[in-house]
């Protein structure tokens, strides 16, 4: 039948009534409202086609501008494979770039200025000629900072008046860092370079002072498509007004609830004013979900409506949600998840995880998304150890971090100050030397370790994190192997681990931020660390901050298609004060919550706790992962025999370098000790042992019995 059919007709097909509308909305001002999954790209990619198809629109004089070059990518795909190829798809960069140095020429003459990719080593030596002694991380948030306020169209002599309300970049005070911006300036004037931003602004003071080129831009480009549109800064707001020269043939896409990059200078104010900017402009609502369960899509709805009124201002800037109607079957309910720690709760993770892929989902469709690059750890650790092959999205691995890096390096170092050997005689092994713990946090402290974590976020907390992941690690070492291990046996195991980073790992679990997850979708979807300080974060210390964080739930939630889960932990480390509790953000969601139940079907909906271990020898209970493994707590004293506890280590050896693993992921130090202590007897009595799933049972438990038969 559809050959039958015209090609403006066989465009259409197929589309819903809501993206019927766009699709055929061909002259503007245009403003398409789409929800997280209602099928904008599609919507907007066919009206585009159906309006060349149809004779209204000339492919060349179409200019489509998103943000994001795989997105410009994908656009490009889908009108390719709609018959429109010669349309333009870019990035609001690339087409500004492209004009630059078409027009550079005749508007200033000569050669167009290089490019800086990266402003990092620039902004640094700006520091260094005000005497500011800055780290990599530091130098991070700075650059963070002077891109803020150039697309902002900041300039240094204006920056403080609106700034205000800023913080403290990077650590510095506003006044400091407006002479660093000068300072960078001059530099990059000095050497003749244009840096990311100064595209934009260029290509804006060119459009500006020369009618010509304005004129003739403007002639190139008839109909404008802005993706994205709530993500705009005022930097590219003035550049697209240019562009358009007063004209209306403008169509913007975009949704205010998925606002989660103000830090940068992105604001929704355009997309949620453009009805009154433009008052005869269409608005067409697309709120049908077509990736995600009616369960998810009822979560993520209530993530939005849940929230609560929080002053004037805030409230100004909070955009009623959009209400999405899932298209998808009935599936499972979000489950929910509260652990004691953080080690615990990747434990139950990565137990999860491999449950779904066991039951067939692949590893490729599972995320887990967390707020803090410095929570990947955990979650690196834990997948690897059940061997399950992840990849890291958005961010560096874990032991390939600089500051992980700088860390091992800095205890290398102090391993070869004490001169320890393997005998564990040496000085930072005796008997009156610090714990563990402390001679890490001692050695870190020379690389911008403390105790307390820093103010604010960014690359300084985000250096932090990893720092503090360090500690941690050590802490829970030193429990599961005893007081023994010194500062030498940690910096093998931590060698040991980084090797697995290099294992490929291609079909593998993603493992994201949730600002890194922003357009992007799973079948299976974990959030993890929704606890108070992380979500909302510790340094959202406004309501206006606040909203961004629920939003950015929101985001994380609506990635998932068919199954979403959502835990927290009540303490950082295995063993400390269980001192946090669940995201308020949770609240009438979860179950149990103050808002969807009285007080006594609260206790009774709790969600559960990992079940109370007693300790084998004393009886008291047990309160870490690694005591609970074990079944006896650290005061107690291991009961096994220590050449059957040496004899499953060098097994253990043998046996990862046969199958090129680190041996942490055939079975760890707490698994040994376990086994070593109940020295079972058969295959089921090991199956008991905490660590042993049925993978490993069938891979290595007729080697361990005949050891421990032998031994």
């Amino acid at each position: 039948m559809k050959d039958h059919l015209s090609l403006e007709e066989r465009v259409l097909s197929g589309l819903d009534e809501e993206q019927r509308q766009v699709a055929t909305a061909l002259h503007g001002p245009v403003c398409v409202l789409a929800g997280a999954g209602t099928g904008k790209t599609r919507a907007i990619t066919h009206r585009i086609a159906y309006g060349v198809h149809s004779g209204v629109y000339q492919p060349s004089r179409l200019l489509a501008v998103t943000f994001t070059a795989r997105a410009a990518a994908e656009m490009r795909t889908r009108l390719r494979d709609l018959g429109v190829g010669a349309v333009q798809a870019r990035t609001f960069h690339a087409a500004a770039l492209r004009q630059l140095q078409f027009f550079w020429p005749q508007a200033v003459g000569g050669a167009l200025p290089n490019l800086l990719e990266h402003k990092a080593q620039l902004v640094a030596e700006a520091a260094r000629r005000l005497r500011l002694g800055t780290d990599r991380a530091t130098v991070r948030d700075l650059a963070g900072e002077l891109e803020w306020a150039k697309v902002s169209m900041l300039t240094p002599d204006s920056y403080l008046a609106h700034a205000s309300e800023r913080g403290t970049p990077a650590g510095f005070d506003l006044t400091t860092v407006a002479r660093v911006f000068g300072a960078y300036e001059e530099l990059k004037a000095d050497r003749n370079l244009l840096d990311f931003e100064d595209v934009l602004l260029v290509t804006v003071g060119i459009l500006q002072e020369d009618a010509r080129i304005a004129a003739t831009v403007r002639d190139q480009y008839r109909h404008f498509v802005v993706d994205e549109y709530q993500d705009v800064s005022p930097l590219q707001q003035r550049l697209l007004d240019l562009w358009l020269g007063g004209r209306e043939e403008l169509c913007v896409v975009g949704d205010a609830s998925q606002t989660i990059y103000s830090f940068t200078g992105a604001t929704p104010q355009h997309l949620l004013r453009f009805a009154s900017t433009h008052p005869q402009a269409q608005v067409i609502r697309l709120v049908r979900n077509y990736r995600s369960t009616p369960q998810v899509v009822g979560l993520a709805n209530a993530v939005l409506t849940q929230r609560r009124p929080a002053g004037k201002v805030a409230d100004a800037l909070w955009a009623t949600p959009l209400e999405l109607r899932s298209q998808q079957a009935s599936g499972e309910a979000p489950q929910f998840l509260e652990c004691p720690d953080d080690e615990a709760e990747a434990a139950a993770v990565a137990r999860l995880v491999g449950e779904r892929i066991a039951a067939g989902t692949p590893a490729a469709q599972i995320a887990v998304l967390f707020r803090t690059n410095g929570q990947s750890e955990a979650f690196e650790q834990a997948l690897a150890g059940a061997g399950i092959g992840y990849q890291l999205r958005g961010g560096e691995r874990f032991f390939t971090r600089k500051e992980v890096r700088d860390a091992i390096l800095s205890l290398r170092a102090a391993v070869r100050a004490a001169g320890t050997g393997h005998d564990g005689d040496a000085e930072g092994a005796g008997p009156d030397s610090p714990p563990l713990a402390q001679q890490v946090k001692d050695i870190l402290a020379s690389i911008g370790y403390t105790e307390e974590a820093p103010a604010g976020g960014g690359a300084v907390r985000e250096r932090w994190e990893s720092l503090a992941a360090l500690v941690n690690l050590a802490e829970e070492l030193v429990l599961s192997r005893g007081p023994g291990l010194d500062l030498e046996g940690f910096v093998a195991e931590l060698q040991e681990r980084s090797q697995s980073q290099h294992v490929p790992t291609v079909n593998g679990v993603t493992l994201a931020s949730l600002h890194a997850a922003k357009g992007l979708e799973w079948d299976a979807v974990f959030l993890v660390g929704l606890s108070e300080g992380l979500m909302p974060i510790s340094f959202a210390d406004t309501p206006e901050a606040v909203d961004e964080e629920r939003r950015l739930l929101y985001v994380g939630a609506t990635r998932a298609r068919a199954f979403l889960h959502l835990s927290w932990s009540l303490s950082r480390t295995p063993g400390g004060r269980a001192h946090r509790k669940a995201s308020r953000f949770l609240e009438g969601i979860r179950p149990g919550s103050a808002a969807q139940a009285g007080p006594a079907a609260k206790r009774r909906n709790r969600t559960e706790r990992p079940a109370l271990t007693a300790c084998r020898v004393c009886g008291t209970l047990l309160s870490t992962a690694a005591e609970r493994k074990i079944g006896r707590c650290a005061n107690c004293p291991a009961s096994y025999e220590e050449t059957t506890f040496e004899a499953l280590r060098a097994w253990r050896l043998e046996t990862a370098r046969e199958a090129q693993l680190p041996a942490y992921m055939i079975f760890t130090d707490a698994t040994l000790v376990a086994i070593a202590e109940r020295k079972p007897t058969s295959l089921k009595a090991l199956a008991d042992v905490a660590g042993i799933g049925p993978t490993k049972l069938e891979a290595y438990g007729e080697a361990v019995l005949e050891l421990l038969a032998a031994s």
